[in-house]
């Protein structure tokens, strides 16, 4: 007696389905992203330099401690006062920079006990090894946002007429820039630059104590 061929099962709809569950999750599926500080690290440089005299009234100090008290100049601050401290630290304008020229677009105090030139001005900033990381990123917020509010002055100053209708410039140039990565825009690369250069961004961040 002859066997009976067993009945072949039909793959193609199976396959159809698999194709439609792969799209499906290839749409819906979320890559999270990395968080964390954007900070470009200087080139490794196997030169010994000599550091350079920094003078104290060109250093602004910010210290948390591990009860996530604020101390600002050795003196307890609010969170909320400190970017405007910041502020009237880097422009103050009250000496000259390094090729001993003033500040001339500065609209500090020009107090001779402050930062004499934003090309001098220094925060450094320290933490102790309990502080929590949500007081560190506001601190780091705080001061941040203070060079970039001198910044966004200054960029409106020199280019609110190609930006018109943007509330803040050095933002819209940013923007700019991040919209047209791929291509070589030398006028706006060299506008921000200018920018950067009036306010440069010189945060120090001390390691914490070994204790």
């Amino acid at each position: 007696m002859a066997k009976r061929a067993a009945p072949e099962v039909n793959a193609g709809s199976m396959a159809d389905i698999a194709f439609l569950l792969l799209i499906f999750f290839l749409v819906t599926t979320t890559i999270e992203k990395d968080k964390g500080l954007l900070r470009s690290l200087p080139p490794i440089d196997d030169t010994e330099y000599e550091p350079p005299i920094i003078k104290q009234k060109n250093l602004f100090t910010v210290l948390i401690n591990r009860n996530n008290q604020l101390l600002v100049e050795d003196e307890e601050m609010p969170l909320a006062d400190l970017r405007q401290a910041a502020i009237d630290f880097l422009d103050n304008g009250g000496g000259t920079n390094p090729a001993g020229q003033s500040c001339d677009y500065c609209k500090g105090d020009r107090d001779e006990s402050s930062s004499d030139h934003p090309d001098k001005a220094i925060i450094s900033m320290k933490h102790d090894r309990e502080t929590t990381y949500e007081k560190y990123m506001e601190v780091q917020n705080e001061l941040v946002a203070a060079y970039n509010i001198l910044r966004e002055r200054e960029a409106e100053r020199l280019y609110r007429k190609y930006y018109p209708e943007a509330e803040q410039v050095f933002a819209a140039m940013l923007e700019e820039k991040e919209k047209n990565q791929f291509s070589k825009d030398e006028v706006l690369n060299e506008r921000i630059e200018t920018i950067k250069n009036l306010f440069p961004m010189k945060l120090s961040e001390a390691e914490p104590d070994k204790n």
